[in-house]
């Protein structure tokens, strides 16, 4: 991880393949350097950012079925299964059968897993602090990043245009 600020391309110098202009280097970047920021803040707590996320949304949900928990955290039931193994050994959840349907696993934080949620309600002030941005810039983007994920969404599941050429295309 570097510290230094990389070069900005002016937006009309007109190299759409200017490294500054690209949405995805900007995102990659910044997901790599904040999940770095919540690093030391989650080791007390024996947790990984992914296991955090897990944590959260068991915390917010209670019970979730894998498939559910998948869909919450949009990602592959095959990704959460040693995450899940993990917390599991950690004694922050069982797998049981759901009792709704036997044929899924059913996700219940333990005794100790409800515990750890009063040390990590400290977390999000302790990240805006190390952040050192105002709450309404990071509201702000919270709001435009959940615009990127629904357009993203959109654009997957929409067949792409067989010419290429999209409006817009100069900043991408």
């Amino acid at each position: 991880m570097t510290t230094g600020q990389p070069p900005q391309a002016p937006l009309d110098s007109g190299d759409a393949l200017a490294l500054e202009r690209q949405v995805c280097f900007a995102l990659s970047v910044a997901a790599r350097n904040v999940v770095a920021v919540y690093r030391p803040v989650l080791e007390p707590l024996g947790l990984t950012h992914p296991q955090y996320l897990v944590m959260l949304a068991l915390w917010q949900h209670g019970q979730l079925s894998v498939k559910e928990l998948s869909g919450l955290l949009q990602l592959d039931p095959g990704t959460l299964s040693p995450l899940l193994k993990r917390l599991e050994a950690a004694g922050l959840l069982r797998r049981e059968r759901d009792p709704k349907d036997q044929r899924n696993l059913a996700l219940a934080l333990t005794d100790e897993g409800r515990a750890l949620r009063a040390e990590a309600e400290k977390i999000p002030a302790g990240i805006v602090e190390r952040l050192g941005m105002p709450i309404e810039e990071l509201m702000a983007l919270h709001e435009a990043l959940t615009q990127v994920i629904a357009a993203s969404q959109h654009a997957l599941a929409t067949p792409a245009p067989g010419d290429g050429t999209t409006p817009g295309a100069e900043v991408a």
